[in-house]
């Protein structure tokens, strides 16, 4: 609490210590501090225990389902662009994004808000490497229930392949099922015939789908369940076009305010432009009735 004492007062004191101290230069002025647009989301992320909570339901609800789906035949959770195999008579699978889907990297993120840094291969695969990521709320409960009924368990993720040796190491301390490195799907995972686009994953789904029955999928990121061929706001609406259903019973998404392609489909997908440009078309987007 800040006491306000009464002007008069306040003008009193002001005077006595003026005469009581000889003259000097006035301080410069403290320079205020430059503006972090991930401060709060990172700080939610990591404080807020509706984070928390939001994980937990969402992996409670969807264990709620998986008998279910584990008992229907004909059950599959992967798009129609993704199914390369009928799904008569494969075994039964869980595919998950692994990063802020079943693994905390916000120490990542609270490092480049303390430092001023940006994201960049050379730190982020570091932190990989440091294999410290907590478990999100939920995820453990969840894979080891699905892998105990027979599911199998697969991370199909954008980390790069040769982080898998660190990924893997991370998951098992934690407790997650990790049948074996083929359990790790990362970016590089070739999938012959079919030519994977930037960083989607529709091509590691579509391997995964010649050998199993797809679930369920969980992600963070709207490209964790289709490939999103324009990243603009209608082009990410209409990727989803057909699937809302899927919501809640097949596809189980959870939230990620510190990144992700819903930022960059703000400025165009241009990140070679300069920051403060970037910044102005955030705000430019945001509606005010």
């Amino acid at each position: 609490m800040r006491l306000h004492l009464p002007l008069a007062l306040a003008a009193s004191a002001l005077l006595a210590g003026c005469a009581a101290t000889p003259s000097r230069p006035a301080a410069a002025p403290m320079a205020a501090a430059a503006a972090d647009d991930n401060l709060n989301a990172v700080a939610w992320t990591q404080t807020a225990i509706e984070h928390d909570l939001i994980y937990l339901q969402t992996y409670r609800e969807a264990q709620s389902h998986l008998l279910a789906a584990l008992r229907d035949p004909q059950w599959d959770a992967l798009s129609k662009e993704d199914r390369a195999a009928p799904v008569t008579g494969l075994p039964p699978a869980v595919v998950l994004d692994i990063d802020e889907t079943v693994l905390d990297n916000s120490p990542y993120q609270a490092r480049l808000v303390k430092s001023g840094g940006q994201y960049d291969e050379a730190s982020w695969a570091a932190w990989c490497k440091e294999e410290r990521a907590r478990a999100m709320p939920g995820a453990l409960a969840f894979t080891q229930f699905a892998a105990a009924h027979g599911v199998a368990v697969i991370y199909l993720s954008n980390r790069a392949t040769d982080l898998d040796t660190a990924t893997l190491a991370n998951l098992r301390k934690l407790g997650f099922p990790v049948a074996g490195p083929a359990a790790f799907l990362g970016l590089g995972t070739v999938l012959p015939g079919c030519e994977q686009i930037g960083t989607e994953k529709g091509c590691r789904r579509q391997l995964v789908s010649q050998k199993y029955r797809v679930l369920m999928q969980f992600g963070d990121q709207l490209g964790d369940f289709v490939d999103v061929v324009a990243n603009t706001e209608a082009g990410r609406k209409q990727a989803i076009d057909g699937y809302m259903g899927w919501i809640g019973t097949r596809w189980f998404v959870l939230p990620n305010p510190t990144y992700g392609s819903w930022e960059p489909a703000l400025f165009n997908n241009d990140w070679s432009a300069p920051p403060a440009v970037r910044r102005q078309q955030k705000l430019d987007a945001l509606r005010y009735n």
